[in-house]
């Protein structure tokens, strides 16, 4: 992997440094929050980190630049976001434990069969269409517990099901793809 200079500052990966500053942006915010607004407010932050991922990544494709610094900076970007949000969220709702649980556990899971894959000359090759659904879920569902906390509890509760539904099909399917991978 060789790392050029210029490769940390093409507009795709800048894209994601503008996502990594927006996470205490809106921790800082969704934490201070006091009323309706300040949530809604807090909401609209994870939307426009969303959109700026899906930003990088268009473009790094369309205009052919796609960088290792890339490669690995988008991915931390996007998992420290999904952790700051559930951070947050665990201070509101009782159940979050269950969420928190399963993407520490399929974090680890990925993390360490990446590296095991690694080691023996394999990688995988991008996300995989149930990751990207996955991701769009969790997103969703969490985004909308974060700008609408007088949801209640048992839409809340609804709402990290469809959650939890998709990180664990997420998790069972890259199973699948890692144990391919090591059969061949």
């Amino acid at each position: 992997m060789k790392l050029r200079g210029k490769d940390f500052f093409t507009l795709p990966n800048i894209l994601s440094y503008v996502r990594l500053l927006l996470i205490p942006v809106f921790m800082v915010h969704y934490l201070t929050a006091t009323d309706e607004r300040g949530y809604l407010i807090s909401g609209m932050i994870i939307v426009f980190s969303g959109l700026t991922d899906l930003l990088d990544g268009i473009i790094a494709r369309k205009f052919n630049q796609i960088t290792e610094v890339g490669k690995l900076l988008d991915p931390i970007a996007d998992k420290l976001t999904q952790v700051a949000v559930i951070i947050c969220l665990m201070f509101r709702y009782e159940k979050m434990w269950i969420i928190v649980t399963l993407f520490v556990a399929k974090e680890l899971f990925m993390a360490i069969n990446d590296i095991l894959l690694y080691r023996q000359g394999k990688k995988l090759d991008g996300a995989k269409w149930f990751g990207k659904i996955s991701t769009a879920a969790f997103y969703a569902c969490m985004t909308f517990m974060v700008a609408f906390p007088s949801i209640g509890q048992p839409a809340a509760i609804s709402l990290m099901i469809i959650t939890g539904f998709f990180l664990t099909l997420s998790f069972v399917l890259y199973g699948r793809e890692f144990f391919n991978m090591y059969r061949k």
